[in-house]
């Protein structure tokens, strides 16, 4: 089914704008990377399909995601991402370069709540709301203890998901715990603008996962009671 799905995902050609930017990225390509063939279509979740921590983005980077076809791949987010998970045991290597370079993910599943990279990385809301059901769809099949938000859009694109209202306070290690479904768990966004002044580190980072880690044994348990 979560093949079946990605499938629907590539395919998707819902929001002209973000068809329109993510393929002519695709063709203008950046300098650095003007020798490889770039994806330039939606980009679909991955990980382990058994995940009980779902890790939710904003979007694919231009020269990123949209470039290697794979989320959180080829940019300096994805570098801080996947370093994380890789110290927090969730990944088998510290780096994620390509869609092939062997990468892979332990008990975690990674999604961005709008699959186009989007133009100077803002998605509209009714482009979040267009692409919203992918992950919905995905949550249904996966069934996660915890969902990790990275970033205030993440979190309020989880909080739509779950039909939570009023929606809770966002911020870094904010934790909710929904009735009968997944817990969610806030985390500054891993971009160069938090990374760089210091906002977000790599203790920081780290925490959440480890913590995720805790709610999703914490959770299982509960049920096995």
């Amino acid at each position: 089914a979560l093949e079946e799905l990605e499938q629907r995902i590539v395919r998707c050609r819902r929001c002209p704008r973000l068809v329109e930017w993510r393929e002519r990225v695709a063709r203008e390509k950046r300098a650095a990377f003007a020798d490889e063939d770039y994806w330039g279509r939606p980009v679909p979740g991955f990980g382990a399909p058994d995940a009980r921590v779902y890790v939710l983005g904003l979007a694919p980077a231009a020269h990123g995601g949209n470039r290697t076809g794979r989320v959180f791949t080829g940019d300096r987010s994805g570098d801080w991402l996947f370093a994380s998970l890789h110290r927090t045991g969730f990944a088998n290597q510290p780096e994620s370069r390509h869609a092939d370079d062997g990468l892979e993910l332990r008990d975690l599943w990674i999604a961005a709540a709008v699959r186009c990279a989007p133009p100077a990385n803002k998605p509209l809301p009714e482009e979040r709301g267009n692409c919203l059901p992918y992950a919905a769809e995905e949550l249904r099949l996966i069934r996660p203890e915890v969902i990790v938000c990275l970033g205030k859009f993440a979190w309020d694109a989880a909080c739509q998901l779950l039909g939570m209202r009023p929606r809770p306070r966002f911020g870094h290690l904010a934790e909710h715990r929904t009735e009968g479904g997944p817990v969610l768990l806030g985390s500054y966004h891993p971009s160069q603008q938090n990374t760089f002044t210091g906002k977000l580190t790599e203790p920081m980072l780290d925490a959440v996962f480890e913590q995720a880690r805790k709610v999703a044994d914490e959770g299982v348990m509960v049920r096995r009671q």
